[in-house]
């Protein structure tokens, strides 16, 4: 076939392709669609010189030729606009394998055994849910009955579940309640709109997902009636504790945290303890919180995305508030597992990832914590995902 016939092909493919179920070769940036983000980094490479040293031109010498050209361009355009069409603060992550668990044997004996997990492609928040998106939520669900507050705490209509606190009924929640609309507080002169919610429930935090869920026209996961989720819908839902694991060590094995094995205030919002730790390398106090926090007015929580981001482009999976996963709390199996969601039933929900008055030791990986499901922490909140590949 003609260089040019070829071409005319890929063109023809572009025009009729449908939305692939997996990323496509094609895709460039990570975010697993094929757009002009994508076109734009074949033309940064264009005519270059691609080998190992520039790991094929970033990868766009997707023939692996040795040089991006015409044929590149061509695969490009043939896959053009193909993908999962995720919103801006979702993150797709891989399909993959890894060792979950304690893998240093020195954590609690609910860490252990380390078990192979193998899991699906999902997709997972690149930040935590804000005190400031949980608001419009408030808003939307008590205009449509969905909710009602009393004395400051909230519940739901459907049921009857506790799903957050306001400030009248805690201080450590940062979304107030006048009698007729939510809000979010100002504390030590900023406002808390973009700092992550707390005093939320496990129903609370599923509740949100239904909301999102049907925002963006996607079928809801929850009963909220028996706190079931149905994974074969395409609604959002909270991260399963293998997920959740999985995305937090950002593509490492093995490691205590998502970037190594020591933790710094430069990395994350805990609270130090060099003093037992010695992989705290903190230059601060044992007992004293992240500088840029500790205002004298708790929560100590700092907005989202203020430090770097681990290795999947997931920010904050280390500290600033608790996480809420999907499943009951659980021992671990020695058994290696495919797509677990955890017990069927059980007392506690599973809690990941530490929260800004947490130790380093908390802040593991590994690490593991649970709470009965109507708990509200004013250091726990959460993150939302998507069932394997979900589009609409």
């Amino acid at each position: 076939m003609k260089r040019t016939d070829w071409i005319l092909m890929a063109c023809l493919v572009f025009l009729a392709a449908p939305v692939m179920a997996q990323c496509p070769l094609a895709d460039l940036t990570g975010d697993c669609f094929v757009d002009l983000a994508d076109l734009a980094m074949v033309s940064q490479w264009w005519l270059a010189g691609c080998d190992l040293s520039n790991q094929a031109c970033n990868g766009a010498d997707l023939l692996v030729s040795g040089s991006v050209d015409i044929d590149d361009l061509a695969v490009l355009i043939s896959a053009w606009q193909t993908g999962i069409l995720l919103p801006e603060d979702m993150v797709y992550i891989a399909a993959g394998t890894f060792p979950m668990g304690d893998s240093f044997d020195e954590g609690w004996s609910g860490e252990r055994p380390v078990h192979d997990v193998t899991l699906s492609s999902f997709s997972i928040g690149r930040y935590e849910v804000t005190n400031g998106q949980y608001r419009d939520f408030l808003h939307s669900a008590l205009s449509s009955g969905t909710i009602t507050v009393s004395d400051g705490i909230v519940y739901g209509t459907d049921d009857q579940q506790p799903y957050c606190d306001t400030s009248d009924s805690d201080p450590y929640s940062q979304v107030a309640f006048d009698g007729s609309e939510f809000s979010v507080r100002t504390k030590a002169g900023r406002s808390m709109a973009n700092d992550p919610m707390v005093k939320v429930s496990w129903y609370g935090a599923a509740a949100y997902c239904n909301w999102r869920s049907g925002q963006e026209g996607r079928q809801p996961c929850y009963d909220l009636s028996t706190g079931t989720c149905d994974f074969a819908k395409n609604g959002y839902r909270l991260p399963t504790e293998a997920q959740w694991e999985y995305a937090a060590r950002g593509g490492l094995s093995g490691q205590r945290f998502a970037w190594g094995d020591t933790i710094h205030h430069d990395r994350a919002n805990y609270r130090a303890n060099s003093t037992a730790y010695s992989y705290d390398t903190s230059p601060y106090p044992t007992g004293t919180y992240h500088p840029a926090s500790e205002d004298g007015i708790y929560p100590y929580t700092l907005p989202i995305s203020g430090f770097a981001p681990n290795g999947f482009g997931l920010y904050d999976m280390v500290g600033n508030v608790w996480e809420w996963c999907n499943d009951w709390y659980g021992s671990y199996s020695p058994d290696a597992q495919t797509d677990p969601v955890g017990p069927i039933t059980g007392i506690s929900r599973i809690l990941r990832g530490g929260g800004w008055n947490s130790s380093a030791y908390e802040c593991r990986t590994a690490y593991r914590y649970a709470l009965e499901p109507a708990g509200r922490l004013g250091m726990a909140g959460f993150r939302v995902a998507l069932n394997p590949a979900a589009d609409r």
